[in-house]
């Protein structure tokens, strides 16, 4: 059995100006790669944040964020996460991941 659907932002964010872009988000990314099996949705949300975090994406940050959240994964393992990638990937990568987890996390205690 596949893993439950994941609804993306892409139709919202980039609609009619990109609907090729539109299309493979939803169908490929996340109506077929994040549906695999072979992980979990919690292991891939790891994984996505990490590569995220890696590579200075923090645009995308607040999105991977709450669904990892949504995925299983605690306020305190986000933010270990972004710890331990630190010493990998560099302080500076660490502190701005760490701005916008604070942001949405901080945001979903509001509400």
């Amino acid at each position: 059995m596949r893993h439950k659907p994941i609804t993306s932002t892409a139709r919202e964010t980039f609609g009619d100006f990109a609907p090729a872009f539109v299309s493979y988000t939803e169908n490929v990314l996340f109506g077929d790669v994040w549906r695999r099996e072979e992980l979990s949705l919690r292991e891939r949300s790891l994984i996505t944040l990490s590569a995220l975090i890696a590579g200075d994406h923090t645009s995308q940050l607040p999105y991977h964020f709450q669904l990892a959240k949504e995925n299983g994964l605690s306020e305190a393992e986000l933010i270990e996460v972004i710890t331990h990638l630190a010493f990998y990937v560099g302080w500076p990568r660490a502190a701005s991941a760490l701005h916008a987890a604070k942001e949405v996390l901080i945001q979903e205690k509001k509400e």
